[in-house]
């Protein structure tokens, strides 16, 4: 049903008003229906979705009719619809149950007896009064969600509807729309599409004044970035001071290439471990709406600050669980991908990863120090993979000439879990190798082991006091091996203790 109410209606949805024993609907929905609709008129309940099982179940038995804004698949009831009847038969073996001679029941579908009849939605009506293509805009709601899920959204010269809250989200809207760099942006204000009381107003974002709208309002945005805002691609690799951080960030070009490997594709989820400032998961869900994360961090700080990121950068659904890798992994929903930026050497950590990836999911991890990296190579013996090695350098001042700062080197192993059993051996390798065997003369290295001068470090060795090394960051005279020595045994086990075991700064 539009704003133009019972009026509006084709003859179909009239009878089926008509023929109803109850209809549910909003209060401004049930007060447009005519008094020859006898039917007993049932305002939705607040929160509504966790009262729906119930609500069905008290009216079993009796025609109901359920009245929806514009069209009920659009962001609307009717999806909840079909999901709760679903979840309803999945649990007791009884469907909605469609009528026999319906043509819009489907025997095979568990909510079968639900039928939808459309309306024209206001994004319909929008397009119509604008002279937009429909396929060419993009619509982002803010119907129950967070207002910053328009951030990811914005980019110059971009034509976006977006779907009001109520009275108050226009100048929401404007306000972000300044906070952002885009206050040249032209706003219009559609309100009662369809009806009696429709109402255009104009405007930009930099001076929105207006009173509060209709609380039925659509906002059309024209997207005009001012010249010092910063640009946002679409593509993985934002620029490092998008980014709120302390150091513990994986650097820019870094996290392309990771994005890369972890190939995201929408409706995917990601395990991102090790957070440190959100980016990886952060920008694996601006790929597409979709596009769901879970990053896992154990400083209560930085867990804060992804969220602040997550907000920032418009994905804030971002999950952030707060907590040691794997313990906090426990009842985390299944992965389609894992990246591990820290604590590679945390006992379990990565048997956990790989037990949790279901078959044909993604693990990615990324280090910078040698135990680690010994580690990573261990697993690349055993299942296949990628190992890469990436290295940056930035142009800098040399006195009055221009010379490479090189950044500290990445090891990234990229592999993705096998359907079935592993085969033989990967083609360009000239023989399995036993985990552990380095193949070098006069013995063998075992898991982790790397032989240095004066001794052995284990993989664990790497926390170590004096802070900590960063994915790209330039080697610096507080990182790094100590000269001469060694990681000693202790430090590492009390490292562990403390939940540093084997972070790696991302």
């Amino acid at each position: 049903m539009g704003a133009d109410g019972w009026a509006g209606l084709p003859d179909r949805s009239r009878e089926a008003l008509l023929d109803a024993e109850v209809v549910l609907g909003g209060p401004r929905q049930l007060a447009l229906l005519p008094p020859e609709c006898a039917a007993e008129r049932v305002a939705w309940p607040s929160p509504l979705r966790p009262a729906l099982p119930g609500l069905l179940a008290a009216h079993a038995g009796r025609w109901l009719c359920v009245l929806a804004s514009g069209d009920p698949m659009f962001y609307g009831i009717g999806r909840t619809l079909h999901e709760v009847l679903t979840e309803v038969h999945d649990e007791t073996g009884a469907g909605a149950g469609a009528e026999d001679g319906d043509e819009d029941g489907d025997e095979n579908d568990p909510a079968g007896g639900l039928r939808i009849l459309p309306h024209p939605s206001s994004v319909s009506y929008a397009c119509a009064r604008l002279g937009w293509p429909v396929e060419d805009t993009e619509v982002v709601t803010l119907v129950g969600r967070p207002l910053a899920n328009l951030t990811a959204a914005l980019h110059d010269g971009r034509r976006l509807l977006v779907l009001s809250a109520g009275a108050g989200t226009p100048a929401e809207v404007a306000a972000l729309l300044r906070e952002r760099g885009f206050g040249p942006t032209r706003m219009r204000v559609l309100e009662q599409l369809g009806g009696d009381r429709e109402r255009h107003t104009d405007g930009t974002a930099a001076t929105w004044a207006h009173p509060p709208a209709d609380p039925l309002n659509v906002i059309a945005l024209d997207c005009v970035r001012t010249p010092e805002a910063p640009r946002l691609a679409a593509a993985p690799g934002l620029p490092d001071d998008a980014y709120e951080h302390d150091g513990q960030l994986t650097k820019r070009h870094v996290r392309a290439a990771t994005l890369a490997a972890l190939a995201p594709a929408p409706g995917e989820l990601l395990w991102d471990i090790g957070g440190g400032s959100g980016s990886i998961s952060i920008e694996w869900m601006r790929v597409h709406r979709t596009c769901r994360a879970v990053t896992v961090e154990r400083d209560p700080v930085r867990a804060e600050r992804i969220t602040r990121n997550a907000h920032a950068l418009g994905v804030p659904a971002l999950r952030v669980v707060t907590g040691p890798a794997p313990a906090a992994l426990a009842g985390l929903p299944t992965p389609d991908a894992i990246f591990i930026g820290g604590g590679l050497t945390a006992p379990g950590l990565l048997e956990a990863c790989w037990e949790a990836l279901p078959p044909g999911g993604r693990l990615v991890a990324n280090t910078v120090t040698l135990e680690s990296e010994a580690l990573l190579a261990s697993w690349y013996r055993r299942h296949g993979g990628e190992l890469v090695r990436l290295a940056v350098a930035h142009a800098v001042p040399v006195g009055g000439f221009t010379g490479w700062r090189q950044a500290m080197p990445v090891t990234q192993w990229a592999v993705v879990k096998p359907v079935a059993p592993a085969g033989p051996p990967v083609a360009g390798r000239d023989a399995p190798e036993r985990d552990g065997d380095d193949g070098r003369p006069g013995g063998e290295a075992r898991p982790g082991d790397e032989a240095r001068p004066g001794g052995e470090a284990r993989s664990g060795d790497e926390a170590r006091p004096g802070g900590e090394t960063r994915f790209g960051d330039d080697a610096h005279p507080s990182g790094g091996a100590r000269p001469g020595g060694e990681a000693r045994p202790e430090e590492a086990a009390q490292a562990a203790q403390a939940g540093h075991a084997g972070e790696e700064a991302r």
